[in-house]
Parts: structure tokens; C-alpha cells; sequence
């Protein structure tokens, strides 16, 4: 009996202590757990987030935020294609694609344009679609009726893409580079700053993250400078540290704060641009041509032929959403050994930000840039060259810009747009000279980037010349034939220079004389702005280019053949390898 009871005892001794023993574990494995989620959501790179820097940083756990990117760590993965951020224009709407790994890029025949209210919904073909890589593709919208969100939904299947937040282009910031020295360039529409003044930067404030509606998750630097749309931030050092922050859509994004009113939406993320810390001792090209167009495709082989053949060497092509076939005309271009890049600048009436920031993008590559539009042409009228030009004033190490006056051609007699080009088909023009364009010195722009009617201001120790007109001129046939002509009162590009539907600054050299607000055709459009018969480009072109028997110009004599190729070609369909997204 006692034997039994002791037994009973030890075996009960037993089972206690094996419920210890797994208690024990449990508790163990618990804390090892804890551990290792603690050391992984609170890593090195946001222990340097948070005390590294001078300013007041902020906490930033992966848990916080699950469907962000946390400061210290990867991007998730997004499992389905979605709409990223949507800005709408006055006149259209952009959205820009989020695209998971491996996934083919939609063309336009794909999708559709997709348009809700409470009660009913929409359906209308994309405008265009810009783009072939999938961190920068984005489709254009017709403007939607009041009352209705856009949207795309695939035509295979009907399906609706998941739509991210949308945002007002009257308020926005839009583009963000890294510059040389670290520093951030950010683009924004919305300040309503003064053309060619400095602003007060102490009135403004940088911020950085990618929520900017939780300011307490954010990281905030100070202005170096502001002026017109442009502002130069100093850039976190913990950004700068990790180049995973600045690649792809889930990159770091940058706003600015105006102090007492707020954050601006924002769009821009601080891509890193790569640029050498240092200037080459010596650029590849001595000289390029950055513009800014719309639908101006028909126009842009005799532009870039023309220029090619008098030195010109590289092309960057900032379009400002055409939807005129420009890819097809620019693959041309490229297959026949024209250095020509298009940019997708979608940004309406920014041509001086665009300006700036294609100055940027040549400087490690151009020691000369010239700004001028696809109806101006260089013209040398003397027997020197435009290299001959260039080294003159590369001899003077103060020489930053060259400021080259314009003549203005009108129709010249013309109804139709001459099929020679404008070149060989506009001959006559005003009397005088009409304001006039750059070629600059990347390197001696100053570094608040102000520019306006394509001339930029220039670091300390730097200066303009005037070009004699004797040696370098710039032919702007400015006044076409109608059909080309009434164009302009879609839409001007500059930031500083009213749409001709307005009846602002009517007064200005912008205008034609006497149009007033509507495109309606005068009845002697054609004889106008004839007071000098100039036929110097002209036979220039026709001695170069034209073929001795029967005068055909290269341009001309491909236009059936290009015609048909653009007949039969697939609609829709992107080439890759001259495309470069401004991000």
C-alpha cells in the first residue's frame, strides 16, 4: 500500500516537472521570436535614419505603415497591375501604371478609359500611351464629365485596375532629380512665384517620405534656393545612403511645405540621377539641341537633318503629349544613326522647368546646348561653320551663353504647307529682328536654374555675348500657312507667356499682330508678314541636300514611304531604345 502511494507520488513528480519543461520552452521561443521581428523592423539603416541626421527625424516600423515601403527596408511586391496616382489636366488625365515584375506593358489597344458617377459609368479610348518601361508608363485620359472619377479597365476581360489617389495639376509637385552635389531639384506647379526673381527660401521647407498626410513620418531639410517653379533641396543623408530608395515606384518621394499653409501634393520621387560628381575635362558632343513640342512629328526630320548636316550632334526631345505618331518619326530618326532621345514631359506650360532639367541632363555629355523650338533653324550666312562659331567663343573661359537673334517668316504666299519643308518654302519675312534664343554652357548655369523665353541666368564670373547677325541667325518661321498656324492657340508652353485664347498681355511679341482670341482665319493670311524677301537658308538647303536631277530633298523623298509605313504599321506599338522617362 505504501509502495502504491509512493509511486503514485513519483510518477505525479514526474508529470509536473515535464509541464515545467514545456512551459518553459514555450516561453523561450517566445522571446526568440520577439527578438528577431524587433532586430529585423528596427534595422541599422533606420537606426542611422533616426539619429544620423541634424534634423528631427521620425520612427518608421514596418508594422506602422504595412502597405508602404518602411524607410529601412524593401518595397513589397504588388501582385496585380494598378493605377499608381492619377493628375488631371484641363484638358486630359494622366495615369501613371504600376506594374509587377515580368509583366507585359499594356499598348493602347488594350485598355480602356474608364468613367463612374453614383449611377452609371463610361467607356472611351486612351488618348495615348507614353512609355515602354514599367516604372514610367502612363495613359492619357480624354477629360472626363463633371461628376465622374477615370479610371482603365483591360478590354480582354472587363476588369477594372485598382485606382490609386488623384491629384490636381493647379497644385502639384511633379519631378525630382538629384543633382551633382547631392542636392535635390524638385518641380512644382502651384507656387505663383515671380519669372527671373529668387524667392525667400525661409518661407519653405523640404520634406521627404512617402505618406505626406501622417507629417510626423516624414524627414524635413531645408531650402537651399527657390525660384519660378524650382526648388533646390538638401537632400537626407540617409536618402542619399541607399540607392534602393530612389529606383522604381516605390522609391522615396520629396513635397514642399510652404511654412503656415501646408504640404503641396506630390508625384516626384527623388530618382538619382547619373551624373558624374565632376566634370569631364572633355564632353563627348560639342553640341546638342534640347526643345519642347507638341504633335509637331511631320516637321521633325527636316529639323534634325537640317541641323545634323551643319553640326549639330545630339537631340533631346522633350514631348509635351503628342499623339501624332512622333515614335514612329523618331525611330526613323534613330535607325538612320540620328543621336535623338524622346523624353516624356507631360507637363503642361513648364517649358522653363523642362528646359532646366534637359540642361541638367546634357551638361556631363555637351559642352554647348542650344534651346530653340522645331520652326527655328540656325542659319549661318557667312563662311564659317558652326564649329568655326562654337571654338571663337570657347577661347573666352567667361563666355557662358550665346544669344542669337530671330527672324520671323511668314506664309510667304503659301496655302498649304510646303512639301519641300519650310526651309526651302518660306522666303519671306518681317524686317527686323525678333527677340532672340540661346545656345549656353551647362556648366555656367546658375544653380537656381532660372531661365525664361530660352535664355538662363549664369553663375558669378560668367557672361553673355550677342552673336552678330552676320555670322549666326536663326530663321523662326513663326508665321506658316493657317493650317499650321492656328495651333498655337491650343496651348503655349512657357510658364510665363498667356495662352493666346486669353486676352492677357495682348500687347506682347508672342502674338501675331491683330488676331485677337480665336483662331479664325484672316482673309490675307498669306501675304502677311512679308516685308523682306530672304532666300539664304533656302538655296543653302537646296546646294546641300537636293538631288542635282530632280531637287528632291532627303526629307521629302521619304515622306510616300514613311506615309504607307505609318498606314500599315500596328497602332499602338512602342519601340524602347530611344525612349528616356524623365524620372
Amino acid at each position: 500500500m505504501a509502495t502504491t502511494a509512493a509511486s503514485a507520488m513519483k510518477d505525479r513528480g514526474k508529470k509536473q516537472r515535464d509541464v515545467v519543461s514545456w512551459s518553459g520552452f514555450f516561453w523561450c521561443t517566445l522571446i526568440v521570436v520577439f527578438s528577431c521581428v524587433l532586430f529585423t523592423g528596427f534595422t541599422f539603416s533606420t537606426f542611422h535614419l533616426l539619429f544620423g541626421e541634424k534634423f528631427q527625424p521620425v520612427l518608421v516600423f514596418r508594422w506602422q505603415a504595412p502597405s508602404r515601403e518602411s524607410i529601412s527596408g524593401e518595397a513589397p511586391v504588388t501582385r496585380s497591375i494598378s493605377i499608381r496616382e492619377t493628375v488631371l489636366l484641363p484638358d486630359q488625365a494622366l495615369l501613371f501604371l504600376n506594374y509587377p515584375p515580368s509583366t507585359r506593358l499594356f499598348t493602347k489597344e488594350d485598355l480602356d478609359c474608364v468613367y463612374f458617377s453614383a449611377n452609371s459609368s463610361l467607356k472611351q479610348k486612351p488618348l495615348y500611351v507614353d512609355g515602354d518601361d514599367r516604372d514610367s508608363q502612363i495613359v492619357r485620359c480624354p477629360l472626363y464629365p463633371r461628376g465622374f472619377t477615370v479610371s482603365l479597365a483591360l478590354k480582354s476581360n472587363g476588369e477594372n485596375i485598382t485606382a490609386g489617389p488623384t491629384h490636381s495639376w493647379d497644385s502639384l509637385v511633379y519631378e525630382a532629380m538629384i543633382d551633382r552635389d547631392n542636392t535635390t531639384i524638385v518641380f512644382v506647379k502651384g507656387l505663383n512665384l515671380r519669372a527671373e526673381k529668387i524667392s525667400n527660401s525661409s518661407k519653405f521647407e523640404c520634406v521627404f517620405g512617402w505618406d505626406f498626410t501622417r507629417p510626423r513620418y516624414l524627414l524635413r531639410t531645408n531650402v537651399v534656393s527657390i525660384a519660378q517653379e524650382i526648388v533646390r533641396c538638401k537632400t537626407p543623408l540617409s536618402v542619399l545612403s541607399s540607392p534602393r530608395r530612389m529606383m522604381g515606384n516605390n522609391s522615396v518621394k520629396v513635397s514642399i511645405r510652404v511654412k503656415g499653409r501646408g504640404i503641396f501634393h506630390s508625384i516626384a520621387r527623388a530618382g538619382l540621377h547619373s551624373v558624374q560628381p565632376d566634370p569631364p575635362a572633355r564632353k563627348e558632343y560639342e553640341m546638342c539641341v534640347c526643345t519642347m513640342l507638341r504633335n509637331q512629328a511631320r516637321f521633325l526630320k527636316e529639323w534634325v537633318m537640317y541641323h545634323a548636316a551643319i553640326g549639330v550632334q545630339r537631340w533631346f526631345i522633350y514631348d509635351n503629349n503628342s499623339d501624332d505618331n512622333i515614335d514612329e518619326v523618331l525611330e526613323w530618326l534613330s535607325n538612320a544613326n540620328y543621336n535623338i532621345t524622346k523624353h516624356i514631359w507631360p507637363w503642361i506650360k513648364t517649358q522653363e522647368a523642362g528646359f532646366a532639367h534637359c540642361a541638367l541632363r546634357a551638361r556631363d555629355f555637351c559642352e554647348w546646348v542650344g534651346f530653340i523650338d522645331v520652326d527655328e533653324f540656325l542659319y549661318l550666312p557667312s563662311t564659317l561653320g558652326l564649329h568655326d562659331v562654337l571654338q571663337n567663343q570657347s577661347r573666352y573661359g567667361y563666355v557662358g551663353e550665346m544669344r542669337t537673334s530671330c527672324y520671323s517668316f511668314g506664309p510667304s504666299g503659301l496655302t498649304r504647307v510646303p512639301p519641300q519643308g519650310v526651309t526651302v518654302g518660306y522666303t519671306c519675312r518681317v524686317g527686323v529682328v525678333e527677340r532672340h534664343k540661346s545656345i549656353v554652357r551647362p556648366e555656367a548655369l546658375n544653380s537656381t536654374l532660372i531661365n525664361v523665353v530660352h535664355h538662363f541666368h549664369l553663375r558669378h564670373g560668367f557672361k553673355y555675348v550677342n552673336v552678330d547677325k552676320g555670322v549666326l541667325i536663326i530663321n523662326h518661321y513663326k508665321y506658316q500657312v493657317w493650317e499650321v498656324f492656328k495651333e498655337k492657340f491650343y496651348r503655349r508652353v512657357a510658364t510665363y507667356v498667356a495662352d493666346w485664347q486669353n486676352d492677357q498681355n495682348a500687347g506682347s511679341k508672342d502674338r501675331a499682330p491683330g488676331l485677337g482670341t480665336r483662331a479664325v482665319e484672316p482673309q490675307d493670311w498669306s501675304t502677311r508678314f512679308c516685308e523682306v524677301y530672304d532666300s539664304g537658308l533656302r538655296d543653302d538647303v537646296l546646294r546641300i541636300f537636293a538631288k542635282p536631277e530632280s531637287q528632291i530633298l532627303p526629307w521629302q523623298e521619304e515622306h510616300e514611304e514613311h506615309e504607307q509605313h505609318l498606314r500599315t504599321r500596328t497602332k499602338g506599338k512602342h519601340k524602347g531604345f530611344f525612349y528616356d522617362y524623365v524620372r
